[in-house]
């Protein structure tokens, strides 16, 4: 089994933090997002999942030696691929194309998921994992028979056709036969809004007779802008919560309240303060006189003074507050 993993988009819904961090390495949880996808697959995987192929930009030589740790510590080898223009879901996963052998699962990087993936069923080519949505005009869209065979794949219907929506991961049986349709879809300039797409060769598979079954995730979490990432790492930390989550020296945290869930990296210094609930703090960070919920804050940033909520803090941040001396009377307000 492989996993092959796009993830070379620049993330422009996620900046500023995306302007120093590929957007499926930033932490959720206490750990990148792209780490939590490999593990959560791997984990539901029936077989042994042999490499883990990631198709990047210019993201640098310690991010490439991040993502090959990722893999490793899964038993898998790690494989690094280049996509060097934004060209659409098909010519992403193409650029892998020496690992579409054998069984492989697709995930796109920018999704996190509750499963009990994967389904291997004998009369079926293959899975699409799909959720139900409001608003499914931003999304690939796909229709079903009785037996939740595929019959249709739409990209981005701005008319309604369906309501559920590919969250981008795929199983195939043959990822041979898949990158044949994928190359049919570049060697003939087949496009779709200007872009090569995976539901155009997975349409062609349905044509020659492939059938593709449907599998409704039991969640799906996207990180998609900061708003989103907010909340999949509340969910995340809810989910996950039996882990360990609280790595700091006990001596670290002082006249402090913890409301869990929280993730506390290692050497985080807490003085003087109230976190949680749904707070994750990176590796060397300190809070003091503060009050923050719902947010993530990256490693080695010194926050104090602050009244924090709903927030994405980066790393090597310093946000510091006024200290104030008040004597304020009653039916008194203070907008900052």
């Amino acid at each position: 089994m492989k996993i092959i993993v796009p993830m070379a988009g620049m993330g422009k819904r996620m900046r500023p933090h995306t302007l120093t961090i590929p957007k499926p390495l930033i932490p959720v949880a206490g750990k990148p997002i792209v780490q939590h996808l490999v593990e959560d697959i791997t984990k539901v995987c029936h077989e042994k999942v042999d490499e883990i192929a990631y198709v990047i930009g210019n993201f640098g030589p310690e991010v490439e030696k991040d993502l090959i740790r990722i893999a490793e510590a899964q038993g898998a080898k790690g494989s690094i691929y280049y996509q060097h223009e934004a060209l659409g879901t098909a010519h992403a996963i193409m650029c892998a194309k020496e690992s579409l052998k054998g069984k492989v699962v697709i995930a796109f990087a920018d999704t996190l998921f509750k499963s009990d993936m994967i389904h291997d069923n004998p009369d079926s080519d293959g899975t699409i994992w799909v959720s139900r949505i409001d608003d499914p005009r931003m999304f690939g869209v796909v229709k079903l028979d009785s037996n939740g065979v595929i019959t249709d794949f739409l990209e981005k219907p701005q008319t309604f056709v369906s309501d559920l929506a590919i969250i981008g991961i795929y199983y195939f049986k043959d990822g041979e036969n898949l990158r044949s349709e994928l190359q049919f879809l570049l060697d003939n300039d087949i496009r779709d809004k200007g872009e090569y797409q995976i539901t155009n060769a997975l349409e062609n598979m349905k044509v020659k007779g492939k059938k593709l079954h449907a599998a409704t995730v039991q969640e799906w979490l996207d990180c998609g802008n900061k708003n989103a990432t907010v909340h999949t790492n509340n969910r995340v930390l809810e989910i996950k919560s039996g882990a360990a989550c609280n790595l700091t020296e006990p001596g670290n945290i002082v006249n402090s309240i913890i409301v869990e869930p929280c993730y506390i990296g290692k050497d985080v210094k807490i003085h003087n303060s109230i976190i949680g609930p749904h707070v994750s703090i990176g590796n060397g960070s300190s809070v003091v006189d503060s009050v923050i919920r719902n947010s993530i804050i990256q490693g080695s940033t010194k926050i104090a003074s602050k009244c924090i909520g709903d927030s994405m803090i980066g790393s090597h941040v310093v946000l510091e507050g006024k200290a104030e001396d008040l004597n304020i009377g009653d039916y008194t307000n203070t907008i900052n």
